[in-house]
């Protein structure tokens, strides 16, 4: 069977760095945050063209803390799309505020900036657009409208992490990004792994605080602006004791280990080259598969997509995935359930209708292999396949 992701190869084509960087972790007795963690973080802003990054537990996390670090909470709403991950919906709901669900585009399967303005109201405090499959949403205009409301943008980088936007990388558009180092992804760990990029230092230290339970200076300080305060570090005295034994916000234990952030510095590096090998598979696909059974992706003209996944449409998937299965290959979906039709959901009002690009995607919407590992013999097998399906 030819997988639609696979991990092992990655780490086989780079088994020697990164059994290395694990060793030296297991060596050093620091598994917790440290050097190899500040070192990644540092990296990672950097590759990104932002100021600073926040290594945590994952993505998830990540999105949770970012909202905290705004001071998003009871009472708030923050928009985002119908056609996500639930993590990026959840996290909202998590922090006590009201999801508010916006179409995609039939094109780029990203936020319909056209039909964000009216989803604003007076509790609105955040935009959270999604790059899905690894093309950047609208930034520009999506930034206009939020921050003409004088509303956070934080960008959902789960699948995007390298892709850019008119020239510029995803993590360095909006206010805050969340990224996902779940190990399927462009850039992926070896569990778990997620950060915060932002270019506000007081953004910086809130997610630095909640990500160690609320605790020490950057605790102090953000509950000093939070909460309308004047700040004085001089006047906070932990009387010779640890910083994290003293808690001014309710935070979390979601940081980023060492072993991760290891193997993460040790595939950083390789990434631009693994997202162009997902574009050159993504351009051999779009030229030689001409079954007209299927919608091919479209990228934007201002896009650098990177291809997390290659997503399609097809009129009945489940006979085309039966019929892969068949001739040996994977595919999968993402995602079959749009946000506002999910039961956790439920009591916000939403019904089916009230998004039909997104709930089309759901019901058509299927990916073919994809990954920089893929040979030739396997992406021919795949396209070979495609273009013999019959409707």
């Amino acid at each position: 069977m030819i997988p639609v992701m696979n991990v092992q190869r990655q780490y086989t084509s780079l088994q020697d760095e990164l059994d290395a960087a694990a060793l030296e972790v297991l060596h050093s007795g620091g598994y917790i945050l440290g050097p190899k963690v500040q070192n990644f973080e540092n990296e990672f802003a950097s590759y990104c063209g932002a100021k600073y990054a926040v290594g945590v537990g994952n993505g998830t996390d990540a999105l949770v803390i970012a909202l905290l670090a705004a001071g998003i909470g009871e009472g708030d709403e923050v928009i985002t799309t119908a056609m996500t991950f639930v993590s990026t919906a959840e996290a909202i709901a998590q922090v006590g505020a009201t999801p508010v669900f916006v179409d995609i585009t039939p094109e780029t399967y990203t936020m319909d900036p056209s039909k964000l303005e009216a989803a604003f109201t007076s509790k609105t405090k955040a935009v959270i657009p999604v790059h899905i499959y690894g093309q950047a949403a609208d930034m520009d205009e999506i930034c206009r409208i939020a921050h003409s409301h004088n509303a956070l943008v934080i960008e959902d980088c789960a699948q995007a992490a390298g892709a850019k936007y008119k020239g510029r990388r995803t993590c360095s558009l909006g206010d805050m990004a969340c990224v996902s180092f779940f190990p399927t992804k462009n850039l992926g760990a070896a569990g778990d792994a997620g950060i915060i990029v932002t270019d506000s230092e007081d953004l910086y230290k809130a997610a630095m605080a909640f990500r160690v339970h609320g605790s020490g200076l950057n605790g102090a300080y953000t509950y000093a602006r939070l909460n309308g305060q004047e700040f004085d570090e001089s006047k906070i005295d932990f009387h010779g004791n640890l910083p994290k034994y003293y808690n001014y916000l309710v935070g979390f234990n979601s940081r980023l280990d060492a072993l991760q952030a290891a193997m993460l510095s040790v595939k950083l590096p390789h990434l631009d080259d693994w997202n162009a090998r997902r574009r050159e598979i993504a351009a051999i696909y779009n030229e030689k598969i001409t079954n007209t059974a299927f919608a091919k992706p479209v990228v934007a003209d201002f896009n650098e997509h990177i291809f997390y996944v290659y997503p399609l449409r097809v009129n009945d998937r489940a006979k085309f995935r039966a019929y892969m299965e068949e001739k040996g290959i994977a595919t999968g979906v993402y995602f079959p359930v749009p946000m506002h039709e999910q039961a956790c959901f439920g009591k916000l009002g939403y019904k089916h209708g009230d998004f039909p690009v997104a709930e089309d995607l759901a019901e058509h919407g299927v990916t073919i292999p994809m990954f920089p590992e893929l040979t030739d013999d396997e992406i021919n097998q795949v396209i070979d396949a495609m273009n013999a399906y019959a409707e």
